[in-house]
């Protein structure tokens, strides 16, 4: 199902309720990549899967919605969003991975994460991942 209208505007009724939470770029970013993948691989997971991916270059997502990367961070969130051969790893689910310490802290108090304080970067990542999911 296309997540644009035919002059480009964005469907909103079509778009996963994350996305619906989130700014109007992210929405546009979504619905105009998923409708390029599902013109080349068909409608389907493949196309809803290069769509968060391209989302992941310029958001980050945080608890229900997805934001804006801060300046300088866009790119690819983790390996596995950056594409090509051996991507078959997990995501970390909308959670921008190469983030500093620091940014991923403060999205961790944010979410109220316990135990944020003694917790290492890659730990950081899989509870405001598993904070993430719990919260829609």
């Amino acid at each position: 199902m296309p997540k644009t209208t035919s002059r480009g505007r964005v469907k909103k009724t079509e778009l996963p309720d994350t996305i619906k939470r989130s700014d109007a770029k992210a929405q546009r970013t979504y619905a105009k990549a998923h409708d390029s993948a599902a013109k080349e691989y068909g409608e389907g997971q493949r196309a809803h899967r290069v769509a968060y991916s391209a989302l992941k270059h310029t958001h980050e997502r945080v608890g229900d919605h997805w934001e804006p990367k801060p300046k300088g961070a866009k790119g690819p969130s983790d390996a596995r969003a950056k594409g090509g051969r051996g991507t078959s790893r997990k995501t970390a689910g909308g959670v921008d991975a190469n983030a500093s310490k620091q940014h991923l802290y403060d999205i961790a108090k944010r979410l109220d994460v316990s135990g944020r304080s003694t917790m290492s970067k890659r730990e950081l990542v899989k509870a405001i991942g598993k904070s993430n999911k719990r919260k829609g």
